[in-house]
């Protein structure tokens, strides 16, 4: 275990006890007479039993299907290649639209002070409206609907439409620019596009009728084009219609039937980040992601119903989609579309209160910007129903994990999670049953194989390796797009260990069966040959008062690579010598030598995908010459100018 491995919470016996984890135990042993002394044997038969385990699973969340599964996993030495609930007929928005009531289902929340609710009943019967007319546009079971959307209702009924016709569903969120979108949508050829007038961020009102235009007459497969006023823009878009013309056409009171399919039926089609090409379009299954975030939300994260749960992120990426899917659990979801830090940095805890937030989810750097902002929200918030707090998009460095206990709520199971738009879901992720240990993922994923191999592809436990997954699980991508023979998607995920799926995370299983992740493998650093995570010097640079954030890359230099550090520093701090060697000798003092920079510049900002992380390839292509293929998956793509021509990088 990490030597410096800190408790920073003990979940109380009465938790535990009524926690939906326990109550899961419970039925797998009413049902199969099996007991476990802890989460480590419950995971390990997880693993070793998946038929055992994930047929547990569908029954204890109620899974909702027409036909049972003949076999729950064939072919499971097939990896990949393994199908799951071979036989079953199921629709994914039928699960998730399950018990329409008065019970509210939807808060949604934009940044300009606009707030609206939407109960189940509502939300069930505009999702027949939407249906209803997407059906009379022509789209059918296999058809693309896309959407350029903020994190707004209509989003979420177009998604559920989309599903309840056994269409696929594709999103990108407003703030990518046409050549972004195009590059997506243009690969999967979609029937209908919904997009929005505009949205408001950061206090103000960005108007998108010319980009959507732009985006329409460059998608020549589209028939039809719908605009949903999120601004109230007065000029229509040519030939579209408007969102309420949609619900016209659909009648008054539609009828909504669900396309009974196939467990592995297409259901999401996501986008790899492109920041080295064209973006990888990753399908996912309808069944697969059902079940794997049913797990997820219900047995790590303890959702069910009466719960509200929120998570901070735009429709381009995967929290999204898992956000929606707590619907499926009975829970409520809470909408946020704007800035985290309009009209300041308390804007969303502000919402927590306001709401009445159960679980709140964040990135890694939300909680890191507003600790350097100085905000204290157990002082000025009261957070009384929060109960977790869920950080993913980056390592959430030990500060920020002791920032939320001293600085946030003591009370709290704080998850950092970690998975990806790959799985749409999580490898490693909290558990409300088990202790927070400062720096660490609580647990690896029940039913996720999850090992950390060494250079020589062994297991190891306490020392830094690759990711990888041994087994089979069912949110494995169905494939990539127009991919004959898969022979991408076995390049991206199997191409090093064959049959075993490498992630691309460098990471470290502790002594307590947690996961520390130290960074991606492409970005991994190898100075002498010596391989070092970027998360661990981020995590000792950002904690210095006068570093806002950080970047680390390579450099090609003199027959080796050697560490170049950039930093954005804080209004009014120069990059001195004196603060070069406050720097250096923070790393030195906290890693080891060869984790110091030989080159540390300031800059003025941080080149970051749409999903906020910080592009790193993308840099480290710039310092060394090399072209960045597609800039479009950028959400600053001026900024990687700022890394070109300087001085320190030519000596």
């Amino acid at each position: 275990m990490a030597p410096d491995a800190k408790l920073l919470w003990t979940p109380g016996d009465t938790r535990v006890s009524g926690s939906r984890l326990r109550q899961f135990e419970h039925f797998v042993r009413d049902r199969l007479a099996l007991e476990f002394a802890d989460y480590r044997a419950l995971h390990c038969w997880s693993v070793d039993q998946p038929e055992q385990f994930w047929e547990c699973v569908w029954e204890f969340t109620e899974v909702v299907a027409s036909k049972r599964a003949n076999v729950t996993l064939a072919d499971s030495g097939q990896f990949p290649g393994a199908r799951w609930f071979d036989g079953a007929r199921l629709n994914f928005a039928e699960n998730l639209l399950r018990h329409p009531s008065d019970e509210v289902a939807i808060v949604a929340r934009l940044e300009n002070g606009e707030r609206r609710t939407v109960t189940r009943r509502q939300l069930y019967a505009d999702v027949a409206r939407v249906a209803a007319a997407l059906k009379l546009a022509g789209v059918s079971k296999g058809d693309r609907v896309v959407g350029v959307l903020p994190n707004v209702p209509e989003t979420v009924i177009a998604m559920l439409a989309t599903a309840s016709v056994g269409a696929l569903w594709s999103s990108c969120s407003p703030d990518f620019g046409v050549n972004g979108v195009v590059d997506r949508f243009g690969q999967i050829e979609p029937k209908v596009l919904i997009a929005c007038d505009g949205y408001y961020y950061n206090g103000k009102t960005i108007d998108c009728r010319e980009k959507v235009s732009a985006i329409t007459q460059r998608l020549t497969s589209l028939s039809t084009t719908v605009i949903v006023p999120v601004i109230g823009a007065q000029d229509a878009v040519p030939s579209s219609q408007s969102w309420s013309q949609l619900l016209a056409t659909a009648g008054s009171d539609p009828t909504l039937t669900f396309a009974q399919l196939p467990f592995d039926h297409p259901l999401y089609i996501m986008y790899s980040s492109g920041t080295t090409g064209v973006p990888k379009c990753i399908v996912h299954s309808a069944g697969g992601t059902l079940l794997q975030h049913l797990k997820e939300h219900q047995l790590h994260t303890g959702i069910g119903a009466g719960d509200l749960l929120f998570y901070f992120t735009t429709c381009g990426w995967m929290m999204w989609n898992w956000l929606v899917s707590a619907l499926a659990s009975g829970a409520a979801i809470l909408l946020y579309d704007g800035s985290p830090f309009y009209p300041g940095p308390q804007a969303l805890f502000d919402l927590a209160d306001e709401e009445g937030v159960d679980v709140f989810g964040v990135g890694a750097k939300f909680v890191s910007a507003v600790e350097k902002a100085g905000l204290k929200p157990r002082m000025s918030h009261s957070l009384t129903q929060l109960r977790s707090i869920l950080s993913t998009g980056s390592p959430l460095s030990h500060e920020s994990f002791r920032y939320v206990y001293r600085d946030v709520k003591s009370d709290v199971c704080l998850s950092s999670i970690s998975g990806g738009t790959d799985i749409v879901s999580c490898f490693a992720l909290g558990n409300e049953c088990l202790p927070v240990y400062e720096g660490e993922l609580q647990c690896p994923g029940l039913g996720m194989a999850v090992e950390i191999w060494d250079e020589s592809g062994k297991p190891v436990t306490g020392q830094k390796g690759e990711l990888v997954c041994t087994r089979p699980f069912p949110s494995a991508p169905v494939g990539f797009w127009n991919d004959p023979d898969d022979k991408r998607y076995l390049k991206a995920y199997f191409a090093t260990y064959p049959g075993v799926w490498a992630h691309g995370d460098y990471g470290e299983i502790t002594g307590y069966g947690g996961l520390i992740i130290h960074g991606r493998s492409d970005a991994i650093l190898n100075p002498g040959g010596v391989r070092i995570g970027t998360a661990e010097i981020y995590r000792q640079v950002e904690r210095l008062d006068e570093v806002l954030e950080a970047i680390c890359v390579g450099q090609d230099w003199d027959g080796d690579v050697r560490v170049v550090l950039f930093v954005v520093l804080t209004d009014g701090t120069s990059l001195t010598d004196e603060l070069q060697a406050k720097i250096r000798h923070t790393i030195r003092n906290e890693t080891t030598p060869r984790h110091v920079p030989a080159v540390i510049a300031a800059v003025a900002d941080i080149p970051r995908t749409r999903s906020g992380k910080i592009a790193e390839i993308a840099v480290k292509k710039v310092i060394n010459g090399e072209s960045v293929d597609n800039v479009e998956a950028l959400a600053n793509p001026e900024a990687l100018e700022l890394y070109k021509g300087i001085p320190q990088l030519q000596a």
